[in-house]
């Protein structure tokens, strides 16, 4: 009956957080267009079966927001440890089901959920310039999330963000009103993943996500 009982909760679990990223996500549509008239070309990009890596821009911490409701499927998230020290934020964390990352701990076991989830057809979102842009521009790609890549055989999905950077600037903790573009780019399939060396993958994102970063500006016109 343990067993049972388990395997009960697990399924109550898993729909409790499909119905509450279902909620996020429509209500994240919804504010995103109203207060920050938000456009997104390319969604299209992203509607194909079987995991993938999604390599954004990082702007800001509406980016994971913007990208996840520009996904008709589930987006998968990657978060600290500490995050989920925080009851709020922790539990809406649990809620979206990120993936949780234990730097303290090199972490492995965030790294085998990743690619469990990848392996699995699942899109998980990464930022591959590390952290969160202090201009607006792009910056240099680290090559972390190659490892990652290669082991995952997914293929490499770009995407741009413009306007987010003014919304919301790293040294404010309250947003502003500011349209908000994004364009997705076509994916890099993981045979040429495969068969190019770690700075050839990064000069072709690099130059796919400038792309992106010039069709969301266009936007604004």
């Amino acid at each position: 009956m343990t067993g049972l009982a388990e395997k009960i909760s697990l399924v109550a679990q898993s729909c409790l957080k499909t119905v509450f990223y279902r909620a996020v996500r429509f209500t994240a549509r919804i504010t995103s267009v109203t207060l920050f008239d938000f456009r997104c070309v390319g969604r299209q990009n992203l509607e194909f079966d079987g995991g993938a890596l999604v390599l954004s821009t990082h702007q800001s911490h509406f980016d994971p927001v913007l990208i996840g409701l520009s996904y008709n499927g589930r987006m998968n998230y990657l978060a600290r440890r500490s995050l989920f020290n925080n009851r709020l934020l922790g539990t809406v964390i649990y809620l979206l089901d990120a993936i949780e990352l234990d730097r303290d701990r090199s972490g492995i076991a965030g790294l085998k959920e990743t690619l469990k989830r990848l392996k699995g057809g699942k899109k998980v979102l990464v930022f591959p310039e590390g952290t969160r842009t202090s201009d607006g521009k792009i910056a240099p790609l680290k090559p972390g999330f190659l490892a990652v890549a290669r082991r995952s055989k997914v293929p490499l999905v770009p995407v741009a963000i413009t306007g987010a950077f003014e919304a919301l600037p790293r040294t404010s903790s309250f947003p502003i009103r500011y349209p908000i573009r994004m364009a997705i780019g076509e994916k890099l399939e993981a045979e040429m993943v495969a068969n190019l060396s770690d700075d050839e993958v990064l000069k072709i994102l690099s130059k796919r996500m400038h792309e992106c970063y010039r069709r969301a500006n266009e936007l604004r016109n």
